[in-house]
């Protein structure tokens, strides 16, 4: 695989840093099909990312959010009575995973549920009130001076 290099572009432009990286990132990322999962859209600003994850208990995974990133974990401890098992077919993976998902912003992780293997993550996205769009209510001149006229009487 060809490896692309976007540090000439990164010298001569301003606040596209997050951009770059993530383009870096997907670059060296190859398809994961292990574990399988979903992405659902809810509603307005709610999704729901779905694990399947047979096997695993709620101490084996690691759901962890940092800056525009989620990453899922999971690694099975290995047991001294799974050592001896033996199997004529072994169809459930049980092997170790990560799993990695670049968030939108203002998205947040709201709850996280293991139930019949399937880990379900909600995500919501909350716009601080400060970033939300807000209507300025516009004067004419005529207001500005029925205001001082009423002040002048007053």
């Amino acid at each position: 695989m060809q490896n692309l290099d976007f540090s000439p572009l990164l010298r001569s432009t301003v606040g596209f840093d997050r951009l770059f990286n993530s383009l870096d990132s997907l670059v060296g990322q190859e398809a994961k099909a292990y574990p399988p999962y979903n992405i659902e859209l809810l509603g307005d600003d709610v999704w729901q990312v779905s694990v399947a994850l047979a096997g695993f208990s709620p101490e084996d995974i690691l759901v962890e959010t940092k800056e525009n990133s989620l990453t899922i974990k999971g690694a099975k401890e290995t047991t001294t009575k799974e050592e001896t098992r033996e199997f004529l077919h072994r169809g459930i993976a049980e092997r170790s995973f990560e799993l990695r998902f670049q968030l939108g912003d203002y998205v947040e992780v709201s709850k996280a549920t293991l139930e019949n293997g399937l880990l379900n993550i909600e995500l919501k996205r909350e716009v601080p009130e400060s970033k939300k769009a807000r209507k300025i209510a516009i004067e004419t001149g005529d207001s500005k001076k029925k205001k001082l006229k009423s002040e002048e009487v007053n």
